[in-house]
């Protein structure tokens, strides 16, 4: 008897499963461009993340290109989220600002 909760998380043929169902930290509907400083998951390396930009997948890496050059770190962007190395949250709030988007630094 299956469960209706259960789902396919590793499958020997292929391997480990994707869940697209997962649900994302971002706030893609309110305009706001958050900035916050995680650390969870990083082995204590802290990173700067960037959600709610409401840009395709090709304009944001462009803008994650500009804001790692900005920055002088490394980077990537994961699931429409921009993942800064590094604590730089009052350059990237700058940076933002000046390229018209209504910036919060979120978290503490």
């Amino acid at each position: 008897m299956a469960n209706k909760e259960s789902r396919l998380v590793y499958s020997t043929e292929t391997g480990r499963v994707k869940d697209n169902d997962k649900p994302r930290r971002s706030y893609d509907g309110d305009g706001i461009v958050r900035i916050r400083r995680e650390t969870s998951g990083r082995k204590g390396k802290g990173v700067t993340t960037i959600s709610g930009i409401g840009l395709d997948d090709a304009a944001l890496k462009t803008l994650a290109k500009q804001l790692k050059q900005k920055c002088s770190t490394g980077g990537t962007v994961k699931d429409g989220v921009i993942e800064i190395q590094g604590d730089h949250r009052d350059k990237l709030k700058a940076e933002l600002e000046k390229l018209g988007h209504s910036v919060k630094l979120a978290g503490g």
